[in-house]
């Protein structure tokens, strides 16, 4: 009998095992898919060419502490920053620099919107002190915490005196960042590639209580933006060798069919080949629902699944075009350094706002399609062959259920997008040795993610931190003894931090010790 399953070898799978096994415990990761990765994948689907098939940046696990924790530069795995991190592209030519730092920022800002230069670095002053409170939920090492007690309650202080009190914190907080943008930003010249950059969590700029993800701008002044050398994969491989070192397996290739339990505890699991692995906990690192009223034989039942059922995830994610080129994307006016991070090619709030409309009535946004991309081997030449490069081209508000199937729409729409790209950067189309199309439909059926959402569920006031996925579970542990849920579906949040999978692992750990 195996001390814990793992269910699931993303990033916070791995995660979790990684801490587990350190431990001393017994530890095993299955992964349904051919390898590890999930969300942190990095294929060779062109010859020659390796591109991210999820994420590219990555940017919360840099908040925490975990690389050091795990030692994982030990093991192989390097970042190199993004700077600036994104570049707004518009198809007048005309070139907005977002840098780590607010000063060359607004700099450049006033190149093209001497208006707004003033009042993004006013915008970034209120907004620092709240984004430090709010990452501190991503979980850091306990190690040190008194430490860092003082200077977060500094900042606590300092974010309610700038943003109107408790009571202004709460309304800002409650707002679409669309409100946001449009209070503290004078021109869509600006507020077109910030909400583009907010839109990577699946996020109307309308929806109410999205303001979180306009605040984020700050949080990328702060940390950086990150790119892992060799691909998003990196961090899953140096995971699992990490495992292997502390005595823990991985298996890819073992999807799970169903989660055992005698009465009120977990008993293992059931492979799709009709072997079981008896263990003494189970962490499901997948969507909750899936996790608990799904795999779980019989399935979890009475209030606490009732309110898990009620969780929500919205129909617009993203639509990728992996393109191998012969060139970067030529923008007149261009700079060294302008390929480095997430290029914006949208122009206005109003486009985008429609695109999450059209994508939860089923249906495709209209020309511009609002379009980023990202040029990973500009940082990496690992990815791509000498003189040749990877573009990452992704349509944030595609849905995942379109009405008439993505079947007869896939490359019409990846034309679209790449029309986006040749109006700001003549001859684009022309660079294109080779492509790869990858609908929601086709990630949803890769890695079993219900909806093809990258978050699970959404990343909504209702679905955050304590209450992620609900109130009820967001200690990870559920009412069936021995069985834990991860990933990034589960507290705090999900993209790329690897904190759920260490709440996770402490939790367990903490059950153990009882």
């Amino acid at each position: 009998m195996r001390d814990v399953v793992v269910i699931g070898g993303g990033h916070n799978g791995l995660v979790a095992a990684c801490y587990l096994a350190r431990a001393g415990l017994d530890v095993v990761v299955l992964e349904q898919s051919d390898k590890l990765g999930g969300g942190t994948r990095t294929d060779e689907l062109i010859p020659g060419y390796r591109f991210d098939t999820h994420s590219v940046a990555h940017n919360l696990i840099q908040a925490t502490d975990l690389v050091d924790d795990l030692a994982l530069e030990d093991v192989g795995l390097r970042y190199v920053e993004m700077d600036p991190f994104s570049v707004a592209v518009g198809r007048d030519g005309a070139i907005v620099r977002f840098h780590r730092s607010v000063e060359r920022t607004v700099a450049s800002i006033a190149e093209v919107s001497p208006v707004d230069a003033d009042r993004y670095r006013a915008w970034m002053r209120d907004a620092m002190p709240l984004v430090r409170v709010l990452s501190a939920g991503l979980g850091g090492s306990s190690r040190g915490a008194w430490r860092r007690a003082p200077g977060l309650a500094l900042a606590a202080g300092r974010a309610l005196r700038r943003n109107g009190g408790p009571v202004g914190v709460a309304e800002l907080l409650a707002s679409p960042y669309r409100s946001l943008l449009e209070q503290r930003l004078a021109t869509d010249r600006v507020r077109g590639p910030v909400a583009a950059f907010a839109a990577h969590a699946s996020a109307s700029p309308g929806a109410t209580g999205s303001a979180l993800f306009g605040l984020w701008q700050a949080f990328y002044h702060q940390v950086g933006q990150w790119h892992p050398l060799g691909g998003s994969q990196a961090l899953a491989d140096a995971l699992a060798r990490r495992l292997a070192g502390h005595g823990g397996e991985a298996r890819a290739g073992a999807p799970v069919e169903r989660i055992l339990r005698r009465g009120n505890e977990v008993a293992g699991v059931v492979l799709a080949d009709g072997s079981t692995v008896a263990a003494r906990c189970v962490v499901a690192a997948v969507e909750p629902q899936v996790a608990l009223l799904e795999l779980l034989d019989p399935p979890l039942t009475g209030p606490v699944a009732d309110r898990l059922r009620t969780t929500h995830r919205g129909n617009a994610v993203q639509s990728l075009v992996l393109l191998a080129v012969d060139r970067l994307p030529a923008y007149p006016g261009a700079r060294p350094g302008d390929h480095a991070g997430l290029q914006s090619f949208v122009d206005a709030l109003d486009p985008l706002v429609d695109g999450f409309a059209q994508a939860e009535a089923g249906r495709l946004p209209a020309d511009p399609v609002p379009t980023y991309a990202f040029t990973p081997s500009a940082l990496d030449p690992t990815l791509a062959p000498a003189g040749r490069h990877t573009v990452y081209l992704a349509c944030p508000c595609a849905p995942a259920r379109l009405r008439d199937g993505w079947a007869g729409d896939r490359e019409a729409f990846a034309d679209r997008m790449i029309d986006t790209v040749e109006d700001r950067a003549p001859g684009f189309r022309g660079s294109i040795v080779d492509q790869v199309i990858r609908t929601p439909a086709d990630m949803a059926t890769e890695l079993r993610w219900p909806g093809a959402h990258p978050m699970h569920l959404d990343v909504s006031l209702d679905q955050l931190g304590p209450l992620r996925p609900t109130r009820a579970l967001a200690g990870h542990r559920t009412p069936v003894a021995g069985l834990f849920i991860s990933g990034a579906g589960t507290a705090p949040v999900g993209g790329v931090s690897g904190a759920p999978g260490r709440a996770t692992a402490r939790a367990v750990l903490r059950s153990f010790a009882r």
